[in-house]
C-alpha cells in the first residue's frame, strides 16, 4: 500500500479544489523514474482521468495511482507534505530506500 499523511491529503485536496470543474484531476499518480544522483527519483503528478492499468489506493479521501513497476519500489511508502522555513513540498518516506542523496530528491534500493 501507498498512503498519504493528513497534511499531504489536505494539500492535494486544496490544489484539486482550486482547479476549474472541467479540468479537475481524479487523483495523483506516484511513480519512480531512473535518474538523480542516487539512481531513482520520485514523481508525483495529477491524473486527469481514471486509468485501469494503474493500481489505485484511497488515502484520506484522495485517490493515489501507481504503475506496476513503480509499485515495486514504493510499497509501504508514505507521502507527506512539509511546510517549513527552509523547504516546503511533498516528501516520500520510503522504507525500501537504502540510500538517499543529500537533497532527498533521489534514492537507491
Amino acid at each position: 500500500m501507498i498512503g498519504l499523511t493528513k497534511a499531504a491529503a489536505k494539500k492535494i485536496k486544496s490544489i484539486i479544489d482550486s482547479k476549474p470543474p472541467e479540468s479537475k484531476p481524479v487523483g495523483v499518480k506516484a511513480a519512480v523514474r531512473g535518474g538523480g544522483c542516487s539512481g531513482f527519483t520520485y514523481l508525483l503528478e495529477f491524473l486527469s482521468e481514471h486509468d485501469d492499468s494503474l493500481r489505485m489506493f484511497d488515502s484520506h479521501e484522495v485517490s493515489v495511482y501507481v504503475d506496476a513497476k513503480s509499485f515495486l519500489y514504493l510499497m509501504g511508502t508514505e507521502i507527506d507534505y512539509v511546510d517549513e522555513l527552509n523547504a516546503s513540498g511533498f516528501k516520500f518516506n520510503n522504507p525500501s530506500a537504502k540510500r538517499t542523496c543529500g537533497c532527498g530528491e533521489s534514492f537507491s534500493v
